[in-house]
């Protein structure tokens, strides 16, 4: 147990278990939350480490106490997320030794918290350990949370040849995919930047007789705009203007940021005047996508317009805002008016975080001003953040680049010949023959679109799936949209 704070507890404290067991719930709560703000992520990570023991062994002392899967899932999950594994790990030991025998929710719940640790290729190895040994267990057979975490996982590993095994037992099992599987695997391939995996799983999802929702679209619209194939993500958004489904924010967030880019103004603005007409009104990470596509564009003045409207409209800036702007100034090299912003947003009351030191020293460094960075580690210094390696590594990473070399953007040729040939708005021109997507067909292929549970899982909605669709871009022929919709 943690020393008794002498604040907390006393005999002020009306909890009758602390005078019935010694121990109080708010004890733990202090060992989680007593710990400064400018910590490292490593010592809140032990920090919560300490409280999930303390909860579990508080719990233990109960009278109301009974040995529970749920209860050691839930723990065994957080401490996963906190990446705590050997903590993870001896809450499963105890769990059984405890006389609990674990169930699938366990298990799902250890596989995740391996999955959350920093050697991913291990991770993933022991994952599958685990899956492997839950199929030989009748009370741990694996359900399709399972296979929605380990698709997921492997998708992001760029591992298509356990993907396709994955896709293979699942078929074989009595186990069905839902929107979550798809979504999941569409989303690490994507990431990754493998649209041709990415588009065979929704030739997969269509074959299922599966329906895209919001989140699908989403994925899709940002992976096409990470590889700048703007005509296919313009062809994805107008495809879900047509669905049942309607357009989020994070939806035009995303065609704003990849637009700006690949310094493509006129089209990120005409996606916030269509944003308007859907009656959508841009809250502040949509500000912030602007700050960021206006820095893109070498608009400096009109990021910091955008920056001075989101200042008025909240009471309280978010850090993320802050650091936005910050990031258009650096990017701009414009150090000194970073600094006289940051030295504004202190006075001020705003407390910079570990990346906002970060980003600053890169562009110090970059601009070879030695002034500021010595007056950026004193701040540092005086806040208790500590900078660790990769701070370093980053930072001798921004030296090497000369501060004279332009800076350089991130487009392509076809990108602005697409950009150019397609209209100013969002809606391209309608060919003669319409369209349909693989999206579209498989909305209209079913009437009915199945209830699905709502999944708040590791990212918010957690998935997983396989690989190549609408278009194939690999060594096989390219498929158009009408070609896999019929």
């Amino acid at each position: 147990r943690p020393p008794r704070p002498r604040s907390w507890c006393g005999s002020s404290c009306a909890r009758p278990t602390a005078a019935r067991t010694g121990w109080c719930p708010c004890w733990t709560a202090t060992s989680r939350w007593s710990a400064p703000s400018t910590a490292s992520s490593s010592s809140r990570s032990s920090a919560a480490a300490t409280a999930g023991s303390s909860a579990s062994r508080w719990m233990q002392k109960q009278r109301w106490y009974v040995a529970d899967n749920g209860i050691y899932s839930k723990l065994i999950s957080v401490m996963g997320r906190k990446g705590q594994i050997r903590m993870a790990m001896w809450l499963f030991s105890q769990m059984r030794n405890s006389g609990c025998k674990p169930d699938t929710s366990v298990y799902n719940s250890l596989i995740g918290a391996h999955l959350h640790s920093r050697d991913k290729s291990k991770a993933l190895v022991k994952a599958l350990g685990y899956f492997d040994k839950m199929k030989g267990m009748e009370r741990c057979q694996p359900n399709i949370v399972t296979y929605n975490i380990l698709l997921r996982a492997c998708a992001r590993a760029s591992d298509t040849k356990q993907v396709d095994i994955l896709f293979k037992d699942l078929d074989e099992s009595i186990v069905s995919p839902d929107i979550y599987t798809y979504n999941g695997v569409i989303d690490g391939y994507g990431k990754n930047g493998m649209i041709a995996e990415m588009e065979s799983v929704l030739v997969r999802m269509k074959s299922k007789q599966c329906r895209p929702d919001v989140i699908t679209f989403n994925i899709l619209i940002d992976s096409y705009g990470r590889k700048q194939t703007f005509d296919k993500m313009e062809q994805v958004f107008k495809s879900l203007l047509r669905s049942k489904e309607r357009p989020t924010h994070p939806t035009f967030n995303s065609m704003i940021t990849n637009y700006g880019k690949a310094r493509l103004r006129e089209k990120a603005e005409s996606v916030l005047e269509k944003m308007g007409e859907l009656g959508f009104k841009p809250n502040y990470v949509t500000q912030e996508c602007l700050i960021n596509m206006y820095a893109y564009c070498d608009c400096v003045s009109k990021a910091q317009q955008i920056f001075d409207e989101l200042v008025s409209s909240q009471s309280t800036v978010p850090l993320s805002s802050l650091n936005a702007m910050l990031d258009a100034y650096c990017m701009n090299r414009l150090p000194m008016e970073a600094d006289r912003l940051l030295d504004s947003a202190i006075e001020k009351g705003v407390v910079p975080s570990a990346s906002t030191y970060k980003l600053l020293y890169k562009a110090y460094t970059r601009a070879n001003d030695k002034m500021l960075v010595q007056k950026l580690l004193q701040r540092m210094n005086k806040q208790g953040i500590v900078p660790n390696k990769k701070f370093f590594l980053d930072a001798l990473e921004a030296f090497g680049t000369s501060a004279n070399k332009p800076r350089r953007v991130q487009t392509s040729n076809s990108a602005r010949e697409s950009s150019r040939d397609s209209a100013s708005n969002l809606e391209m021109a309608s060919p003669s023959k319409p369209v349909l997507s693989t999206l579209e067909a498989v909305g209209a292929s079913k009437k009915t679109p199945r209830i699905l549970p709502n999944s708040n899982s590791a990212s918010k909605p957690d998935t997983g799936s396989e690989s190549s669709s609408e278009i194939a871009t690999s060594s096989k022929p390219e498929l158009s949209f009408s070609q896999v919709a019929s």
